[in-house]
């Protein structure tokens, strides 16, 4: 399931690195370059919202092996197309097709031992981070090889193998009770108006993810000119600094199992809004960026992980739409964060995206540290 999850993600990351060369490609500008980056995440949530609730009705062995296998199909479409109209088209429905592993997730927390939950959670979403850390790498190397458009090839034979692997490997499950799609998608919105513990983690769920998307879709546009002028491959391997999210995942699972959210919610709000006062103070240091990348990734994936391990202890018999809820806000935030992002870089530089980032940061850290944790969060967790 890590490996599977890993490989899937992967398709929302592999353009990051490559934004210059695409817009080279196409012969576009840097704001309709970031622009793709919004649809990708945009169709990412609109998957979210629409198909992922189908995994409280559908097995999710068939479900997942079919999105799978149109994912594939669909980086082969992009890899493909010579129009950046169409091109920006299929990057929505690659973003669409990459919810496998948001299926997978709750699958992993429905199998778990409950007083493991956050451990294996962690352990999941390890496999997620190395292909968000991969991806990265990998498409900024072989584009400088092979072109931007090899990577697309080589991640849809990826998501070929695996869906057959998984068709292999995956426990089947029970029938389940037959509910109107419908009602599954406005059931998953619902949960947000009866729910205050996932209100309250869908909100920080979109401020990480805001963050997080401001940087990386605007760092290749920065690492490429004065004083770095780092090519496609050196860009790519930025994303290994964000191994301090594997860890990060880890240490916050821990910590949930132990009842401890509040205090790694709070720490990992601190770690994101210093990560962006290192990304503006060193914005010309090699060591300083890569710092701030490795600050910034420990933050995102400690609060992300304390998320949903508070939001899977909610409702057991609906984590499918419990997911699908947190992460379409998260989303949501993501591709508001990209084309915000897009638009400071293009008006103010790397300068404007800092400060982005610093009051994306106090929307985090401020409601950590002045709300109070619902009884209903805190019973859950002991439950």
């Amino acid at each position: 399931m890590a490996t599977a999850i890993g490989v899937v993600v992967a398709n929302l990351y592999y353009l990051q690195p490559l934004l210059h060369q695409v817009r080279h490609d196409f012969h576009i500008g840097t704001a309709n370059a970031s622009l793709l980056i919004t649809l990708i995440q945009a169709g990412y949530a609109a998957g979210l919202a629409f198909v992922l609730p189908l995994g409280d009705l559908l097995p999710r062995r068939k479900l997942v092996v079919g999105v799978f296998l149109v994912a594939a199909l669909t980086m082969c479409v992009g890899a493909l197309l010579t129009s950046f109209v169409a091109f920006a088209a299929v990057t929505f429905v690659i973003g669409l097709t990459s919810v496998g592993g948001q299926i997978l997730i709750p699958f992993a927390a429905d199998l778990a031992d409950p007083a493991q939950r956050g451990r294996v959670i962690g352990r999941v979403m390890s496999g997620l981070l190395f292909g968000i850390l991969l991806s990265r790498t990998i498409s900024g190397l072989v584009a400088q090889f092979a072109g931007w458009r090899s990577v697309y090839w080589g991640a849809a034979v990826l998501l070929g193998v695996m869906a057959l692997e998984l068709h292999r490997s995956l426990p089947d499950e029970p029938m389940r009770a037959k509910v109107k799609y419908s009602s599954l998608v406005a059931g998953s919105f619902s949960l947000l108006v009866s729910l205050a513990p996932l209100r309250r983690r869908a909100w920080f769920g979109a401020m990480i993810f805001a963050g997080f998307s401001a940087i990386w879709t605007t760092l290749a546009f920065h690492l490429s000119v004065a004083p770095f002028h780092y090519s496609n491959g050196a860009i790519g391997l930025f994303g290994l600094f964000g191994v301090a999210g594997v860890l990060a995942a880890n240490i916050a699972g821990h910590h949930a199992d132990k009842q401890r959210t509040r205090t790694a919610t709070v720490l990992s709000a601190l770690l994101i809004l210093a990560s962006f006062a290192i990304f503006s103070f060193g914005r010309a240091s090699f060591w300083m960026m890569s710092i701030g990348l490795v600050v910034l990734d420990a933050g995102m994936q400690g609060m992300q992980i304390t998320n949903q391990s508070v939001i899977y202890a909610l409702l057991p018999e609906a984590r499918s739409r419990i997911n699908s809820a947190y992460m379409v806000c998260a989303f949501t935030g993501a591709s508001l964060g990209s084309y915000a992002a897009g638009q400071m870089y293009a008006r103010f530089s790397w300068t404007g995206v800092c400060w982005l980032g610093v009051g994306i940061s106090l929307g985090i850290l401020l409601p950590a540290l002045f709300w109070r944790t619902p009884p209903t969060e805190a019973s859950s967790q002991r439950d």
